[in-house]
């Protein structure tokens, strides 16, 4: 669906969100594929890709630009190895949406990697806002 597309079905509410807030710096795109979705995520740091891989599975979801900041929402992801971090990282973020009232981040704040001697581990603050 192309951008103005969206913005052809947004509310009143949602097109004043979209208006009380500045754009949404996206560092990533939606590649075609048979049978799901797939995410290509960068960044200038780690952190801001993987940041950024949160950022696009929402945005698949709904206009995360139509997403009032509420409140911050912490998750911790652990992983043996960057793909399996990556991953749960992704499952935590899915999890908060279906746990918490249908929680949607709308930005990132900050991403810090923990090494231990049982992995990798990842911590994140979001803003969480209700779709």
């Amino acid at each position: 669906m192309a951008a103005d597309e969206r913005d052809y079905n947004l509310t009143e509410e949602q097109k004043a969100i979209k208006a009380k807030y500045p754009p949404l710096n996206k560092k990533y795109e939606y590649l075609d594929h048979t049978a799901d979705v797939q995410l290509h995520a960068w960044g200038d740091t780690l952190e801001e890709a993987f940041e950024q891989c949160v950022m696009a599975m929402f945005g698949y979801m709904t206009d995360t630009e139509t997403v009032e900041p509420v409140d911050t929402v912490e998750v911790e992801a652990e992983g043996h190895d960057m793909l399996s971090l990556l991953f749960h990282f992704l499952d935590e973020w899915l999890y908060k949406f279906s746990a918490n009232e249908f929680f949607i981040p709308r930005v990132g704040r900050r991403v810090l990697f923990t090494q231990t001697p049982s992995g990798m581990h990842l911590y994140i603050f979001h803003i969480l806002g209700v779709g």
